[in-house]
């Protein structure tokens, strides 16, 4: 006859101590409030994956994609865990413990005695043994046979344990375990908890695989754990990949929870036909809680080896990021086409922000960036938007905002530096330096539809070899906004003062740079100015109603707008252009005051803007359609034109109209999206621009795009740019995905860009193998380019440290809604 299990409740301090001290990874004896240990999340076997959440179609830059364990065994754990124990430890204190055995011998008043399927249970602790004695007096337990502990964030299990409760030490022999918190799991010879916080192990293993299914562990002679500073240090280490041993390390530290952790991330593995083999190995470094560094060892096989290193930090009033690249005696060949030959000079990239608050309103606000020379960005860019950086920009500003009674204010002064990065360019294109610049704006609302203000700005301009000058741009203003529920009405008059100071002999320069003998410059004078009013009325109406398609419910809207602009001719051909251009002409240029940027060319205007636009909202107020159509109707001639060479000046225009715009974005459901543009020149009858964008999501972390790009050459029957862009992301299964894209110019007739890769995402791997062409040159002379093949592997043990981002900025510049 099997005897009935005795069940007793004894004083809190007793046997809960055998149970407590079980917990050779964990937490502490005593219970722990929520402040001090949350909650973990323990799994539970019924629970569905978690779905990465959708980037929304038509983002430029999606959110990375979270650490991704649901392809792992639900119940992936040991045998014994119990999904419905509790796991609020805050109560333990308060909660009473529970034991049951079959036989339970007390004749000694100091040590208790039980047999049989002994259990003991305390809120979130659970203690399970064949045998277990309990000494009263001493607080030394031993627990024999098939010794099992849960709680809240850890699974144990033991063939013997022994150990003493007051000093919260433990020795376990044959320990298995597994972390709730984090799925790190192993076995171990013997394992001795030392305190609370910290365990030591013996001929151990650790991996966050599955259990019993370990593709990648590290094995270690001796392994110790401390959950107060997050961290697991492997003496003797063996880090192995299916059972084969790839890694040696004497010690080898890696991170048991969540926070921070100093050490190897994951390494890059590539080739490219401009650096040859490469093998980025990256080791983070966990300083301090407000700072941390990156080193970043590169070998190049055909250049040599690189140090890069990234160093970040947040201190009272600052933050701030360095980030350098530095490669001695380059062994590589020059970039093809460059007057640079760089072959055995020293290689360097500088890159340096930082935003410091100095006083009330006021902040530092710094951006260097600096390159050793043109080609390093061709040589070492590993994508093609980093090999069509042309201009490397560094500024540093003092910025300052806020409110002076009820006006509204915000002021900078700083400089800006600009260094030419295309090896094809002579230096020449590059920017004029603003050495340095000040700018303030104000704006007063006088009432609730009147408002005064007046933007400022004063800027020197250096740059050797062209005429360089002083300038002060004032615009002051005067606005009312008139509306109701369904209109508005919004008039403004400015006068725009501009103000020149050129410095040395102007007199030798022309518009494009030193003029040549015998020709005559443009500029007559050290200080031109040119000063003018701009008056303009924006109006518009709206209207709604109810509507439906494809048996949905919508709101459609019609929303007509005018928008006069009058400003009178100004001669502006004895005015430098500093920092001027003519700019792309869009709907927004329908609605603007100048179509050039800067402050160098004011165009005149006598012009009478109109355009509609209809949309069509959802009941959640998403719109799901919008199409606008719009044109500038000019009264007078186009009188201000940029200059066609050293001293001449494009000839006037006499337009009656602008391109008409057409504009059309669709995305009647969340799934697909189509955008796109078109512009017809009614003076040439041509097309300027055509744009097409389609995007496609593919079940739930997948999408496909495709692009059609036209542009014409302003002022010029020539095309500037027509391309077609493909690219996807491509889920087969829940742990493959094809990845591609593809670039391609009509008018060069070559592939600008063309990459293919693969991922793949398992319970505790993930892996990314990715190949690309690209054209990391081009001579705008010769219109010719050189191209760039590269590939690159990354491998991600889970829990160990993610990706480093060294192809996953390809993969974002090159695909549209790309995580």
């Amino acid at each position: 006859m099997t005897p009935k299990p005795t069940s007793r409740h004894l004083p809190p301090r007793r046997l809960l101590a055998v149970a407590a001290a079980l917990a050779l990874f964990g937490g502490p004896v005593e219970a722990q409030s929520t402040s001090d240990q949350p909650e973990p999340a323990a799994p539970v076997s019924n629970t569905p994956p978690a779905a990465v959440p959708n980037c929304p179609l038509g983002a430029f830059r999606c959110p990375p994609r979270p650490l991704n364990y649901t392809m792992c065994r639900p119940n992936a754990m040991l045998s014994f865990y119990d999904p419905t124990l509790s796991k609020d430890s805050s109560v333990r204190d308060t909660s009473n413990t529970y034991v049951t055995a079959q036989r339970v011998d007390s004749s000694n008043q100091t040590v208790y005695h039980l047999e049989g399927d002994v259990k003991v249970e305390r809120a979130d602790q659970r203690m399970q043994a064949d045998v277990t004695d309990y000494n009263d007096e001493t607080t030394d337990y031993d627990a024999r046979g098939n010794v099992r502990y849960q709680e809240a964030g850890q699974l144990v299990s033991s063939d013997h344990m022994r150990g003493n409760q007051t000093a919260s030490t433990a020795i376990a022999d044959n320990v298995s375990y597994q972390m709730l918190t984090n799925r790190g799991n192993g076995l171990a010879q013997q394992g001795q908890m030392l305190d609370d916080q910290r365990s030591r192990y013996t001929q151990a293993t650790y991996s966050t695989c599955d259990v019993g299914n370990h593709v990648w562990e590290i094995k270690g002679k001796d392994i110790r754990m401390d959950k107060e500073t997050g961290e697991g240090v492997a003496h003797d280490a063996t880090m192995s990949l299916y059972g084969v041993p790839f890694f040696y390390l004497p010690t080898f530290s890696f991170p048991i929870d969540d926070r921070r952790k100093t050490g190897f991330l994951t390494p890059t593995i590539g080739n490219s036909s401009r650096s040859g083999f490469t093998v980025s190995t990256p080791y983070y470094l966990n300083l301090a809680p407000n700072y941390d560094a990156t080193l970043d060892p590169r070998i190049y096989t055909s250049r040599g080896v690189m140090l890069a290193g990234e160093f970040r930090y947040l201190v009272p009033g600052s933050l701030g990021q360095l980030n350098f690249e530095y490669l001695p005696n380059d062994r590589g060949d020059p970039t093809p086409g460059s007057t640079e030959d760089t072959k055995g000079d020293d290689r360097w990239l500088l890159k340096y922000n930082d935003v410091s608050h100095l006083y009330g309103p006021w902040s530092l606000n710094a951006s260097i960036n600096r390159a050793s020379d043109r080609n390093y960005l061709r040589d070492f860019g590993n994508d093609l938007y980093t090999s069509a950086i042309g201009t490397l920009t560094s500024s540093t500003y003092i910025n300052g905002g806020g409110m002076w009674g009820s006006a509204y204010w915000n002021a900078q002064i700083g400089a800006d530096y600009y260094q030419n990065v295309d090896p094809s360019l002579p230096d020449s294109v590059v920017q004029y330096k603003r050495w340095p610049r000040a700018a303030f704006n104000v704006d007063y609302p006088i009432n609730r539809w009147l408002d005064v203000g007046a933007n400022t700005e004063a800027v020197a301009f250096r740059k050797e070899n062209v005429v360089e000058g002083n300038r002060l741009d004032l615009y002051p203003y005067i606005g009312a906004d008139f509306r109701g529920a369904a209109w508005f009405v919004k008039p403004k008059i400015a006068y725009r003062y501009t103000g020149y100071d050129l410095q040395g002999n102007y007199e030798e320069y022309g518009y494009q740079g030193r003029l040549g003998p015998n020709v005559s410059s443009p500029f007559t004078s050290n200080s031109p100015s040119r000063s003018l009013p701009i008056v303009s009325v924006d109006s518009g109406l709206v209207f709604d109603r109810s509507t439906s398609l494809f048996g949905t419910n919508y709101t459609q809207t019609l929303e007509p707008r005018l928008y006069y602009l009058y400003v009178p001719y100004r001669n502006q051909d004895n005015i430098p252009l500093f920092d001027t251009n003519l700019m792309s002409f869009d709907t927004w240029q329908l609605f603007t005051t100048n179509t050039y940027s800067g402050a160098d060319r004011q165009m005149n205007a006598n012009n009478l803007s109109a355009a509609v636009t209809s949309r069509l909202l959802d009941d959640n107020g998403v719109e799901r359609l919008s199409a606008t159509f719009g044109q500038i109707r000019y009264f007078n001639q186009q009188r201000v034109q940029l200059p066609n060479g050293q001293n001449t000046v494009t000839p006037a225009t006499d337009w009656s109209g602008s391109d008409y715009v057409v504009e059309l974005n669709t995305q009647l459901s969340d799934d697909w999206r189509l955008t796109s543009q078109y512009q017809w020149n009614p003076n040439t009858s041509l097309t300027d621009l055509g744009a097409l964008t389609l995007q496609k999501r593919i079940k739930v972390d997948g999408i496909i795009n495709f692009s059609y790009r036209y542009r014409r050459q302003p002022g010029s029957e020539a095309p500037l740019l027509e391309q077609y862009d493909a690219s996807v992301v491509y889920p087969i299964s829940d742990r493959w995905r094809l990845l591609g894209h593809w670039t391609y110019s009509v008018l060069d007739k070559k592939t600008v860009e063309a990459l293919a890769g693969v991922e793949y995402d398992s319970c505790c791997v993930a892996v990314r193998l990715i190949g690309r062409h690209y054209v990391n040159t081009y001579n705008y002379i010769t219109t010719t380019g050189a191209a760039n093949n590269a590939i690159m592997l990354e491998v991600e043990f889970k829990g160990m440290g993610g990706f480093t981002g060294q192809s996953e900025s390809s993969l974002r510049n090159g695909i549209l809604g790309y995580q």
